[in-house]
């Protein structure tokens, strides 16, 4: 393919633009930026400072040194000028679902300007090109395909980052599962739950985008996520979290038909959310495919000696939030039985849990 503007050479301490930072794949993927010293630009659209959560975001992003520039990525004008004045060499994109088609034109200015070295589009997910689920996943996948053709056909180099899963309990209705506990009452299986996928850490996400971002092997690649350790069913995560809280739970089945329900309901994102799961763990979407080189490249080999958390290592973040917010597991299970989880001395902090109904 030829490249549109500059070789895609990407220099060790170029800047790097990161749009979307404050949303949750955003977050991992700033924070290792920052880490790595590289110097960071992040877009904040206009408004984003009323949100308190989002300024609160930012502030913290600032104080290790990002820099904010204030903007929107479909103002084209102001984006060339971005481009040209901070010398960007490298642009991240981790904009939600609602703004995925806003990409198109910034794909316009990045063309135009002809400096960009490397564009990385919101994708950290599933490999779209393959992926199948039922509406309306399906309508944000034709989405995200509609900004990868574009990028192809304007010539810019690119890498799209397939991480699979986020390495928490992957609830059917929940957004955001990473940011909620593992059953305590009891699990939802899909299916026969003998469908397996992959989960990776927000911070392997980040860590992983990182070294993927200016590696010559990785231009106009997709940089697949498929750490060994973390290939697991649901049915093995259930028993994962038993050992670790110390007791069995009731395993409740949420059969495909339940899945498709839920996501015809089209309660936006839940559906969306819905839809995903019936496509990872009854279609097998992350599973059903085998790695193609050269398009296709398999993170684990391009880093052999870059160190995966483990889904238990993993569970084990979650079991410390348990034992530090003993609320929760009152909540759970009704009374002041903690049902032989040994508790250490109480820090008073409310912890969202989800419930079987």
């Amino acid at each position: 393919m030829i490249i549109n503007g500059p070789s895609p050479h990407v220099s060790k301490d170029g800047p790097v633009l990161i749009i979307g930072s404050t949303g949750f794949i955003g977050r991992f993927v700033t924070e290792s930026c920052l880490d790595s010293g590289r110097p960071t630009y992040l877009l904040v659209r206009p408004g984003v400072t009323s949100c308190h959560f989002k300024s609160a975001v930012i502030k913290s992003f600032e104080e290790k040194g990002a820099i904010t520039v204030h903007g929107s990525m479909d103002d084209g004008d102001l984006m060339e000028k971005v481009f040209r004045e901070l010398k960007i060499e490298i642009v991240i994109s981790a904009v939600g679902g609602k703004n995925i088609l806003d990409q198109l034109k910034l794909v316009e200015t990045i063309k135009v300007t002809g400096t960009v070295k490397r564009f990385l589009p919101s994708e950290f997910g599933h490999d779209i090109d393959r992926a199948d689920p039922v509406e309306p996943g399906l309508t944000m996948y034709a989405e995200k395909r509609k900004v990868r053709r574009a990028i192809e056909k304007a010539g810019i180099p690119y890498t799209y980052i397939c991480c699979n899963s986020i390495a928490a309990w992957p609830y059917h209705d929940n957004t955001h599962p990473a940011d909620v506990l593992p059953p305590l009452d009891c699990f939802h299986i899909y299916g026969d739950g003998s469908v397996k996928a992959y989960f990776v850490a927000g911070t392997d996400i980040g860590k992983f985008t990182m070294k993927s971002m200016d590696d010559i092997r990785t231009v106009n690649k997709s940089v697949h996520f498929r750490p060994p350790s973390n290939l697991l069913n649901i049915n093995e995560l259930a028993t994962l979290w038993e050992q670790k809280i110390g007791r069995t739970l009731p395993r409740v089945t949420i059969t495909e038909n339940d899945l498709l329900d839920a996501a015809r309901e089209m309660r936006i994102p839940e559906s969306i959310v819905a839809s995903f799961t019936h496509d990872i763990f009854i279609n097998g979407c992350q599973i059903n495919f085998s790695i193609e080189e050269p398009e296709d490249l398999d993170v684990s080999s391009l880093y052999p000696d870059a160190r995966f958390r483990t889904i238990d290592e993993c569970f084990n973040d979650f079991l410390l939030k348990l034992v530090e917010n003993p609320k929760v597991l009152k909540q759970a299970s009704g009374n002041n039985n903690n049902n032989g989880i040994i508790m250490p001395a109480p820090k008073q902090e409310a912890m969202a849990i989800a419930t079987c109904t």
